[in-house]
């Protein structure tokens, strides 16, 4: 007769196939996991943080870049970048600063009374363009909530020192417009607030500023 017994089983202690393989494929899951919840977690906190690039002439404007390199990439701004140029303001508006500047649209420029561009960008004409440029730019940098800050200290009225030495007053028009007035008495509105730039701040305007001359 045949012996009860069944084919003898050797007990070893050296781990299966398919142990080998999982030991690696655990390490690389627990790998994936832990980046997966890195990357949430940074997308997470980019989501809640206000964005720093805004669109000025169909054009992102960079907060890396400094004034001059943003207006020269803003089709709404050629003929106020050929007048900083013409000006031979270029070098300071790329300097440290920083810069508050009221920026006026090409349509401001047009507005104006014909031939006055034109007078303005003659070379014999350089030092009043430089006082007109230089009357839209304010040092420091004073974002919206700046210029509310101060129109309110100052109870309805702010006025601001420019850089050509004269001043212009700020007021509200309602909670969140700003009205930017020169001497003469004409105000223009700033239809896009704080664009902000390595070297200051630029407020785009619709209209351009006069100094006294």
């Amino acid at each position: 007769m045949k012996s009860g017994k069944g084919p003898a089983v050797h007990e070893t202690n050296e781990p299966y196939p398919n142990e080998k393989l999982m030991k690696p494929m655990i390490v690389l899951a627990l790998a994936g996991l832990v980046a997966m919840t890195a990357v949430a977690q940074d997308v997470k906190m980019k989501e809640g943080t206000k964005p720093t690039v805004v669109m000025v002439g169909g054009e992102a404007m960079y907060p890396m870049k400094n004034i001059v390199e943003n207006a020269m990439n803003s089709k709404d701004h050629t003929t106020l970048v050929a007048a900083v140029k013409a000006a031979g303001l270029v070098e300071t508006l790329q300097g440290a600063g920083p810069f508050t500047v009221f920026a006026p649209t090409n349509n401001a420029f047009t507005a104006l009374p014909a031939g006055t561009v034109d007078g303005l960008l003659k070379p014999e004409a350089k030092t009043a363009l430089t006082t007109v440029l230089t009357y839209h730019v304010v040092a420091g940098t004073m974002d919206m909530k700046a210029l509310k800050a101060a129109i309110e200290k100052a109870g309805g009225k702010a006025k601001l020192k420019t850089v050509a030495g004269q001043e212009l007053t700020i007021s509200m028009n309602g909670p969140n417009n700003i009205q930017v007035w020169d001497v003469t008495g004409a105000y223009a509105n700033i239809s896009t607030y704080d664009v902000m730039q390595k070297n200051g701040v630029i407020h785009v305007i619709d209209r351009v500023l006069m100094p006294k001359m």
